[in-house]
């Protein structure tokens, strides 16, 4: 039986990421289930963009 993981992204999370990718109108009015598979993929996409940048600061 599989088990639904929780959210990993904090809701402030991808609700600023839908804002910088442009489609957060859509979630504002239909909600998560309305965007794009491609708007879905591209906010993981920037979210890792996003952690790799963090992690590369810590780094040095």
């Amino acid at each position: 039986m599989a088990r639904r993981r929780s959210g990993m992204m904090s809701e402030q999370m991808k609700m600023e990421l839908a804002k910088e990718l442009g489609f957060y109108e859509t979630v504002q009015r239909d909600g998560w289930g309305a965007i794009r598979a491609q708007d879905a993929g591209n906010m993981v996409k920037r979210a890792i963009q996003i952690a790799q940048q963090k992690l590369s600061q810590k780094q040095h």
